[in-house]
């Protein structure tokens, strides 16, 4: 496929706008949006500045000139609207997680598969340049031997007693909230970094504001008034991991710690080096050695191939979120051309995901230590 792709974003919440100004950035063409009623969607069009005015899905998967369809909806419609854009010959992009069950995710990535269609999931962070230089040194041999896997995925957002989401609501989110919306990150990263497998968990989980305003609204938005109802999904979670391997690991994982805003940390600690992650901190790492440390920053003329590549702005020009979520994309639309990129997330990873979620709810449900069901092998990725 030449030229520029075209694009629609079925969502236009937080998360669809972040999508929409990636494609642009990436260099591909915003056909269209659809929000949640043709009202709506006119309304996202205006404000986004795009061309087309679709009412609804049905009207984006009928035009053959839209080549990729951004899903960014609830949680609990992703399998079904994949599905139809899939069925219609569009390439998907569909937001974390994939599918609220590791068997519907396991459905839709073979649907994929069978179309001959890219299916790619926004795990972004594996795009910060120097998570790829940390990669590339373990690839190396850098770390030795992991001796203990650790770190925390820290927000605030749902702090108040009147913060309110339709993440709250299993029947919209699913039935894990805050591991399933950003543990899953922290585990996609460390994984792929790592080059482990998580083989086994013991979790618990907990909710700490017991009811919340009822409704639909936004991520980071609150009602001071109005119903309210029990909460069912977590705020908070506590993992302990064990690889395939046999190496510990921990997680915290928090949507009410105060002052923590997008605190994705992790340390990998090998028995010749360390290295430590701060999504917040994106320009440097913390690089530990037995006769001391250092801090690398990032930096387009040192390093590795991935992390100068990824790496659009000199060094001390500082690079985040939304560069890995524009590198993402292009990458996504390359392999829409035939390209391969390294580390591109897809169906599979998604997946992947779904099962480590789903151990974690196991193992909090019956206090014990719980496998990670393995992936169908047509569905690996390598580490």
């Amino acid at each position: 496929m030449s030229g520029s792709i075209r694009a629609v974003v079925v969502g236009a919440g937080m998360i669809g706008t972040v999508h929409a100004a990636a494609i642009r950035a990436a260099g591909g063409e915003l056909a269209g949006v659809v929000a949640s009623n043709p009202e709506r969607s006119a309304a996202a069009a205006e404000a986004w500045q795009v061309p087309a005015r679709y009412p609804d899905l049905a009207s984006v998967l009928d035009d053959d000139s839209v080549s990729v369809v951004h899903i960014c909806t609830p949680n609990n419609v992703h399998v079904r609207q994949a599905e139809a854009a899939l069925a219609a010959g569009k390439h998907v992009i569909c937001e974390k997680p994939l599918a609220t069950s590791a068997a519907d995710a396991e459905r839709l990535t073979r649907l994929a598969e069978v179309s001959g269609l890219l299916l790619a999931v926004p795990f972004v962070y594996r795009y910060h340049p120097l998570v790829r230089e940390i990669r590339d040194r373990r690839l190396r041999g850098e770390f030795g031997a992991w001796q203990l896997i650790h770190g925390s995925y820290l927000q605030d957002w749902m702090l108040s007693e009147n913060a309110m989401s339709w993440r709250v609501d299993p029947a919209y989110g699913g039935p894990s909230r805050a591991f399933a919306d950003i543990g899953s990150h922290w585990c996609d990263l460390v994984e792929w970094v790592a080059g482990v497998r998580f083989g086994e968990v013991s979790a618990r989980l907990g909710t700490t504001v017991a009811t919340r305003p009822t409704g639909t609204g936004t991520s980071f938005a609150t009602a001071s008034t109005g119903p309210r109802a029990r909460v069912r999904t977590e705020d908070v979670a506590a993992v302990l991991l064990r690889t395939e391997e046999g190496v510990l690991g921990t997680l915290t994982v928090s949507q009410v710690s105060a002052g923590r805003k997008n605190r994705l940390w992790f340390e990998l600690d090998g028995s010749s080096g360390s290295a430590v992650f701060d999504q917040e901190n994106p320009e440097t790492v913390w690089l530990g050695a037995a006769d001391g440390a250092r801090v690398l920053f990032r930096d387009p003329n040192h390093g590795s191939a991935e992390q100068r590549r990824l790496s659009r702005l000199p060094a001390g020009h500082a690079q985040g979120y939304a560069d890995c979520f524009a590198a993402f994309v292009a990458d996504a639309y390359g392999a829409v051309r035939g390209e391969k990129a390294e580390g591109l997330p897809t169906g599979a990873d998604g997946v992947r995901s779904a099962h480590v979620v789903e151990a974690v709810l196991r193992s909090a449900a019956s206090h014990s230590w719980t496998d990670v069901r393995s992936v169908s092998a047509v569905l690996e990725t390598s580490a």
